[in-house]
């Protein structure tokens, strides 16, 4: 089988300047793979690099066994979609229309979006519990409810990779488990979801593996179980790190 994202002996960064280097990773369907790394470790620079969005400095990234850079982006957006940590935009969107521009993905360049693309978005504001929020402006929802609008349009695409920039930084406890309910029935789904988050117990509890990123390269990688040790993560976090595993065998850290 294909796998859905790979990326060999990658190196990203700024113009001619390397901020993380000597990334592998395969991400089969169905996979939910964690990055985990500290403030400034160059995860978000990874993603954009995943994305198309800033070309590598080194190494190849194929997406569905193709070469990603001379991809046309309305292929890429098929196959690809992404959540960024937050959105910003000037314009008065009303929910339903930012996520219908994710239903619309697989529609011509001058086609409307029709009933099934409306069915489509509205399925994925339901899934996540905000269907009420369609006819709202996102310039007047709280951070926490525009991210989940964002996270809405990543399912409404239907790409079968999903890139998560810590999707869930500014929800509230509740929406944090809707979201990991989200990601777990994506995977189940078959879709290859890679995320980043500063929380290991949401890794250990989402992730089958773990890449684990600081001072400019590749710490760890290879099964949560293996990588998310405490050795590691006091190493990846520079300071100590205690890991437990718990009665019905979920992992949980303390600092």
């Amino acid at each position: 089988m294909t796998p859905l994202l790979q990326a060999r002996g990658l190196t990203v960064g700024h113009g001619n300047r390397p901020v993380l280097s000597g990334i592998d990773l395969t991400l089969e369907p169905g996979q939910v793979l964690c990055l985990l790394g500290p403030n400034g470790a160059g995860k978000t620079t990874l993603f954009r690099t995943l994305l198309g969005l800033l070309p590598p400095l080194s190494g190849e990234i194929l997406l569905e066994g193709r070469p990603l850079a001379p991809m046309p982006r309305t292929e890429v957006a098929r196959a690809l979609a992404h959540v960024p940590q937050s959105l910003s935009t000037p314009f008065a969107f009303r929910a339903l229309e930012l996520v219908l521009m994710g239903a619309s993905a697989h529609l011509g360049p001058f086609a409307r979006p029709g009933r099934a693309e409306i069915a489509r978005a509205m399925a994925a504001m339901g899934a996540l519990g905000i269907a009420g929020l369609a006819g709202e402006e996102i310039t007047r929802l709280s951070g926490g409810q525009r991210q989940m609008i964002l996270i809405a349009r990543a399912l409404a695409q239907g790409a079968r990779t999903v890139v998560m920039d810590e999707p869930t930084a500014s929800l509230d406890f509740a929406n944090r488990i809707r979201v990991g309910q989200a990601i777990r029935s994506m995977a189940d789904r078959g879709t290859a979801v890679i995320l980043s988050t500063h929380d290991p117990d949401q890794a250990a509890a989402l992730g089958e593996c773990a890449l684990l990123v600081g001072r400019g390269r590749v710490l760890a990688s290879g099964k949560i179980a293996e990588v998310m040790t405490d050795t590691k993560l006091s190493t990846l976090y520079d300071i100590p790190v205690r890991r437990e595993e718990l009665s019905d065998g979920a992992l949980h850290f303390r600092g």
